[in-house]
């Protein structure tokens, strides 16, 4: 279980969350809300890429900013904007997030492999990145947060860019990793999910409401 206590964050003198309460249990939590609302927010602090300027994160009953490092080996992050390395190959990528996750290097290159085959980019996998489309891109971020199979991910509109098989695809991997994971995600495409969401959160106003999928 993932839970929020009294989170806040500002910028500048905009407070964009205000003593947030919520919980996240294993299974899909949709963000919705309008734009601006603090869901990318909510996502980083979530993911430990920013830290909240009060509150806590707790991870099973226990304060993330205590024992950081732990915490994060068992996360996977796909932020909505991110500059990917050009010069490397999508393998050579896959290598480094997996040093970076503490990996062992043969298993992460087999996992990182056939995760691409199931995304549809396994023919590119020696290519530069410098070559990949647009779309080929989100899916390949989409693909490194979920290397070593991670108990917690967070997303940010990761079907951004993606034709609609494309975004099928990357739902139905979504779909599978949240039966046995805290899946976090913010889309454009809320409706195709509401059905297989455990929960669907609006973020406004600071705060973070709990909806009906039908209202979502």
């Amino acid at each position: 279980m993932l839970s929020t206590h009294s989170l806040s964050h500002s910028f500048g003198k905009k407070r964009v969350l205000d003593r947030l309460d919520a919980q996240f249990p294993v299974g899909l939590t949709l963000l919705t809300g309008p734009s601006g609302a603090g869901k990318s927010t909510l996502l980083r602090l979530l993911a430990t890429a920013d830290r909240p300027d009060g509150g806590e994160v707790h991870w099973q009953g226990e304060r993330i900013d205590r024992t950081p490092r732990p915490y994060r080996a068992i996360v996977g992050y796909a932020p909505q904007a991110v500059e990917l390395p050009e010069t490397l190959t999508g393998r050579e990528f896959g290598a480094h997030v997996a040093a970076l996750k503490g990996l062992e290097a043969r298993a992460a290159d087999s996992q990182f492999a056939q995760i691409l085959e199931r995304m549809r980019l396994l023919p590119d996998i020696d290519r530069r990145i410098q070559g990949w489309s647009g779309g080929m891109r989100r899916r390949l971020i989409t693909a490194q947060a979920l290397l070593g199979e991670p108990q917690a991910i967070f997303l940010d509109e990761p079907t951004a860019e993606l034709d609609a098989e494309s975004a099928a695809i990357t739902h139905e991997l979504l779909i599978e990793r949240a039966s046995q994971a805290v899946v976090v995600m913010t889309t454009h495409l809320a409706k195709d999910l509401l059905v297989h969401a455990a929960q669907v959160l609006r973020i406004e106003g600071g705060a973070a409401t709990p909806v009906e999928p039908a209202t979502a």
